[in-house]
């Protein structure tokens, strides 16, 4: 155990992002904060620091416990980091979760059943003066 350790590197081994790249992404994209500061992913850090983690809609922080750059079983974990994150975020997870409402910007995704129904409506053959029972054959 070393006495510190990089920043991307902790996050990674405690198994708070999935991978190295997704927690180095979001240092540099300003969701981890060390002391109210945004902190660069090769910022070295030591134990006893708290760090805060913003993953929509909760900012979840963790006191480091011990530097570690190999990541561990997850049964490890609570001598890794303790989870000191505000209980009003967790309440403001179970509403956003209650509430049901997934925030995607517009016209990406599968469309909703509104969005399914305009579709349906722009390419109904009525629209275009087609009718399905017409025969090629005049008389």
């Amino acid at each position: 155990m070393t006495e510190e350790a990089r920043i991307d590197k902790w996050l990674w081994a405690a198994r708070i992002f999935k991978t190295r790249s997704i927690a180095a992404d979001a240092c540099k994209n300003g969701r981890v904060t060390m002391n109210n500061v945004c902190v660069k992913p090769s910022r070295m850090v030591k134990a006893g620091e708290v760090v805060s983690v913003k993953k929509p809609p909760v900012t979840y922080s963790f006191r480091i416990l011990k530097t570690i750059e190999q990541r561990v079983g997850a049964k490890l974990i609570p001598e890794i980091y303790e989870n000191v994150t505000d209980p009003k975020q967790y309440e403001l997870l179970e509403m956003s979760r209650i509430s049901g409402f997934v925030d995607r910007a517009r016209g990406t995704g599968r469309p909703t059943k509104k969005e399914r129904r305009a579709l349906a409506a722009f390419t109904d053959p009525a629209m275009f003066g087609f009718d399905d029972d017409f025969d090629d054959e005049t008389d």
